[in-house]
């Protein structure tokens, strides 16, 4: 693949526009990004917050703690937060930088704002709607589609800012242009300037908080007692790292990731199995940038068609981005890495996402194990096959099945866990 192919050119993009930083779980930074923005529009700070949540925000928001404020959860804490200490120019690193006297600020600003929440009642998956007042003057910020993706800012009625809802600014590159075979061709052919930046990033933000998931008890400590219980296996370790800075991103850990289809816990999963792989292999630093490319982008291609927002857990797709990786850095061709693929995501592919908490760690080692099963049953030339269930020997009639079922077959599913979580 050439530089100035459009196929590479594209690939180049969606690393960039994808590998970016988030700090704690996307979706209450992305309540508490919107509630800065409103709260930025309205030039005070509000006595009345009014929040409306599509069902997948809540969902993922309610048990999850908000970094930087000594441990709450919940929808109300994270726009007290993005209110009282946001920074809105900084997205989704918008409350990295709230100071202690802050932290005690949004506590006492919880008891005497009043916070209204309610549902969007809407068919947008990825949805929020901030409206802010005091003294008779109120803003409205409004995100759709990306968590990030701010589509319109009023005050008092007026529209100062209105954006295309596609997130079209956002995302320029064409995800539909994502295939196995031509990941594949651009891991082995891309120029590692083009992509460095990104990968750097990556290896650098999650392996730091991987590492605070081992250092420190974050959550249910998945990673720390997968790494005690299980011997020392080249793959528990690449399980535990993973799970190890979900612990940490789950339970209010203060530093960033770099996400993966807008997920953190994807961008653990899709890079730390990999860097440890990598690690333990003796690779240079050249053959792990490759090998992120391969598991960045299959992630992102299995994703596409699910959507950002679904009951379908997203670190699946991560897990087996990683098992492609993990093969591809070892010599695997590109029918081995197809049938890691295959394999991978027919193992548990109907593990359901029932909100951010704690327990994600423990999917996310799931999710890379069954990656790696999926690639060590190439190694004794065996594999799931086509045909059982929802597989297909053509990967990408694979992935499109998987997709399928993630984003229509898996829609009431979705309803009745929200159901289920606000009873």
């Amino acid at each position: 693949m050439r530089k100035h192919d459009a196929v590479y050119k594209a690939y180049v993009q969606i690393l960039k526009e994808e590998l970016v930083p988030a700090m704690g779980c996307t979706e209450p930074i992305a309540v508490a990004y919107c509630a800065a923005k409103a709260k930025e529009a309205l030039g005070a700070i509000p006595d009345k917050i009014e929040i409306k949540v599509s069902g997948n925000i809540l969902k993922n928001v309610k048990s999850v703690v908000v970094p930087n404020t000594d441990g709450l959860v919940g929808v109300e804490a994270s726009a007290a937060a993005g209110i009282i200490g946001g920074k809105p120019e900084k997205e989704l690193e918008v409350i990295s930088e709230i100071t202690p006297e802050q932290k005690v600020q949004i506590k006492e600003y919880l008891k005497q704002a009043a916070f209204f929440v309610a549902p969007t009642y809407g068919e947008e998956l990825l949805e929020i709607i901030v409206t802010v007042e005091k003294d008779g003057h109120t803003a409205t910020a409004h995100i759709q589609k990306g968590h990030a993706n701010i589509v319109s800012l009023e005050k008092d009625g007026n529209v100062r800012m209105q954006n295309d809802q596609s997130e079209g600014a956002k995302q320029s590159a064409d995800r539909g242009l994502l295939n196995i075979k031509d990941i594949i061709e651009f891991a082995d052919t891309v120029e590692i300037d083009d992509i460095r930046e990104s990968i750097q990033k990556q290896i650098e933000c999650n392996s730091a908080i991987s590492k605070a998931g081992f250092d420190e008890d974050w959550g249910a400590c998945i990673g720390k007692t997968i790494q005690e219980t299980q011997g020392t296996l080249l793959r528990t370790k690449a399980k535990a790292a993973a799970a190890a800075g979900a612990d940490a991103r789950m339970s209010g850990c203060e530093l960033p990731v770099i996400i993966v289809s807008g997920s953190g816990n994807q961008g653990i999963t899709a890079s730390m199995p990999v860097i440890t792989y990598a690690r333990e292999l003796g690779k240079t630093e050249e053959e792990l940038y490759r090998a992120l490319c391969v598991s960045n982008l299959v992630t992102i291609h299995e994703k596409t068609g699910i959507g950002k927002m679904s009951a379908f857990c997203g670190a699946l797709c991560a897990g087996s981005g990683a098992g492609a990786a993990i093969a591809y850095m070892q010599g695997a061709d590109l029918q081995t890495i197809s049938h890691t693929i295959i394999s991978s995501l027919g193992i548990v592919s109907g593990m359901v996402c029932d909100g951010a908490k704690p327990s994600c760690a423990a999917k996310v080692a799931a999710a890379v194990d069954c990656g790696i099963l999926g690639y060590e049953l190439c190694l004794k030339e065996k594999r799931l096959m086509g045909g059982d269930g929802i597989l297909s020997d053509d990967v990408e009639k694979t992935i499109r099945n998987v997709g399928r079922m993630g984003k229509d077959g898996m829609a009431e599913t979705d309803h009745v866990i929200q159901a289920i979580m606000t009873e």
